[in-house]
């Protein structure tokens, strides 16, 4: 799983060209938005595009659960492993 997070961190940085911050700056429980990483909703809609062409796993804007799987590393980690269970 930590080699999972390190590449949802890296896909973070590079797909939000987060150029002054290195995947050891990000905490795997820090919010994602808000108070932590600071993301935005603009920042949601092109992660969650370059998480998808990375990992192929969709999310839904419609679920109410999404929001809850872009809370943080730890969040997206599990729910990335939960979507590639089921489609195998």
């Amino acid at each position: 799983m930590d080699e999972l997070k390190q590449q949802i961190k890296e896909c973070i940085i590079s797909s939000l060209e987060l150029e002054d911050i290195k995947p050891e700056n990000i905490q795997d429980d820090e919010p994602l938005f808000g108070t932590g990483l600071g993301l935005d909703s603009i920042d949601a809609l092109e992660l969650g595009v370059a998480l998808k062409k990375k990992f192929g796993v969709k999310f839904n804007a419609e679920n109410s659960e999404t929001r809850d799987h872009f809370a943080s590393i730890n969040a997206l980690a599990e729910y990335i492993t939960a979507e590639k269970a089921k489609a195998e």
